[in-house]
């Protein structure tokens, strides 16, 4: 899968566990909520996990996936990524 392809699905499986999340703050007895937020929840951990055995690191809160340690320095930067280049 391409970059940008993990990336969209990154962004969209965020955004149905944050939304899920909130929806569970109000009805915390939905069975359905709570097997859909694990279920997505597991979903979304495997996609970061494969983005970051592809591409490196997406977060630096410890638990990314990393061979190379040098990968942060060595990786294009978050701007440098952008279409267009560096700004």
């Amino acid at each position: 899968m391409k970059r940008e392809d993990y990336l969209a699905k990154i962004q969209k499986l965020q955004f149905f566990v944050v939304d899920l999340n909130l929806y569970l703050d109000n009805f915390p007895e939905c069975e359905k909520a709570r097997h859909d937020y694990e279920v997505i929840s597991c979903e979304l951990k495997k996609t970061i996990w494969e983005y970051e055995k592809q591409y490196g690191p997406l977060t630096n809160f410890g638990s990314s996936y990393f061979q190379d340690p040098e990968a942060w320095v060595n990786s294009p930067w978050p701007w440098e990524n952008m279409k267009g280049g560096k700004n």
